[in-house]
């Protein structure tokens, strides 16, 4: 049923503040996530406004990420992104923690040890000097070369989805279509909905996205598409190269479509990259991040992308921060030049793939099947996630439900595997095949 005006007290005699009588009662609740709004017509004439108006104000609410037209439905209320606590509370005594997902902090660099890098470079950097300090751009360029990746046009951002949310925001308009991972990373869909596009679900399997999903996504005419080419989270899938063959010849039909690939695990991820990034692609951004290899604090992102989708992105960052510290822009320069900061890294690709390997083989004993090929995740399908959640719990173990990665997916839990010691993989799986009394299949190739 249709939502009225008087029942949901809202109050406006212009755009504003019909918009904001709107976000106040979507805010309380009198207005649950997908829920029809009162149509421009009906709302106008309650308020005795112009529909003109009114549909103005839902542009508003479409810019603010509260809605989004459903076409004949109409307006309805997008959900409300669930943003993640700035602290995460301490799993009980004696349980494990593997749902946060932290890379070990054994396996990181040490602070100190990255901060005397630069030690003898002292000179401050002022305002007017260039955004991006050279060494890092020189060393971006070469890492994208040798990964087979376009390199001419590279920025600097403060982490992966703060260059995200510039790229699209540089490239879409309020109400486009953005193409997902499902399941995927929830701080993308929360993202995407916030800055006011929609969500086009696409299916994954081990290899990540299913062609003939991609395919229908494509003709069905999404603006952008968003995914992880390997150690993807939550299911640690990766694209190889039969499967990339595969999505570029759909890709090649639409040259148009935003394409971001967010690569955040890098030099952790345990398998090469595969990019889908073509000479003839018209806009695209790869994006990769330092912080699962050089330390969560460490908030600095590379991307290279086509000419003007970097330019925008500049220009967009220009009103803001100007810049990320150059500092940390030293810090990470030098850390990918360091041979002993490079052993380091290896060490810990090396440690988080056996750790990975040990706890899908265990799984595997136990006759449960995942997707997981690299990076620090597991995705386990279950029936119920709050039941095994808890029983794990009871056990010694913190895992999380997989109900804020999933759009349509079906159920499951995420394993972070970053911290689970090899010694141990057999145990947990004994326990998860315990509470996970009825298989449930999954997709492969």
């Amino acid at each position: 049923m249709i939502a009225t005006a008087q029942s949901y007290d809202l109050r406006g005699r212009n755009a504003n503040e019909i918009a904001d009588s709107l976000e106040r009662a979507i805010l309380a609740g009198r207005f649950r996530p997908g829920a029809k709004l009162p149509t421009m017509r009906q709302l106008a004439r309650t308020l005795a406004v112009s529909p003109v108006t009114v549909g103005a104000a839902f542009r508003l609410l479409r810019m603010r990420g509260l809605a989004a037209g459903d076409g004949r439905r109409g307006t309805i209320v997008n959900p409300r992104p669930q943003i993640e606590p700035a602290s995460w509370p301490e799993a009980p005594a004696g349980v494990l923690d593997l749902a946060i997902g932290n890379p070990d902090p054994a396996l990181l660099p040490k602070t100190r040890d990255l901060l005397k890098l630069i030690e003898a470079d002292s000179t401050p950097h002022l305002y007017g000097g260039a955004s991006n300090h050279p060494d890092l751009l020189k060393i971006a360029a070469q890492t994208f070369k040798s990964d087979g990746i376009p390199f001419n046009h590279i920025a600097v951002t403060s982490g992966a989805h703060d260059g995200i949310e510039r790229v699209l925001q540089a490239q879409l308009r309020v109400g486009d279509i953005v193409g997902v991972e499902d399941p995927g990373p929830f701080v993308t869909f929360d993202l995407v909905r916030t800055l006011g596009f929609r969500l086009k679900p696409i299916g994954i399997d081990a290899f990540g996205l299913l062609p003939a999903q991609l395919a229908q996504a494509l003709d069905s005419g999404i603006n952008a598409l968003i995914f992880t080419p390997r150690a993807q989270n939550p299911t640690g899938a990766a694209i190889d190269e039969k499967r990339a063959c595969e999505l570029r010849r759909l890709l090649q039909r639409f040259p148009d479509v935003l394409l971001v690939e967010n690569d955040p695990a890098a030099l952790i991820a345990g398998v090469p990259p595969t990019s889908l990034v073509e000479s003839r692609r018209v806009r695209w951004a790869v994006v990769r991040s330092v912080s699962k290899f050089l330390g969560p604090d460490l908030r600095l992102a590379l991307i290279s992308g086509d000419a003007l989708s970097i330019s925008r992105l500049e220009a967009r960052q220009d009103l803001g921060p100007c810049w990320v510290s150059h500092i940390l822009q030293r810090v990470v320069a030098a850390a990918l030049k360091d041979r002993a900061i490079s052993r380091i890294v290896r060490h810990a690709s090396e440690t988080y793939a056996r750790r990975r390997e040990a706890f899908v083989a265990a799984l595997r004993r136990r006759g449960i099947e995942t997707i997981s090929r690299s990076g620090i995740y597991v995705w386990i399908p279950v029936r119920e996630e709050g039941a095994v959640i808890q029983g794990l719990l009871n056990a010694g173990w913190a895992v999380r439900a997989g109900e804020r990665f999933r759009i349509k997916a079906a159920p499951a839990i995420r394993v972070m595997t970053s911290r689970l010691p090899v010694q141990d993989a057999e145990r947990l799986a004994s326990d998860i095949a315990r509470y996970t009394a009825s298989r449930v299949p999954i997709s492969s190739r």
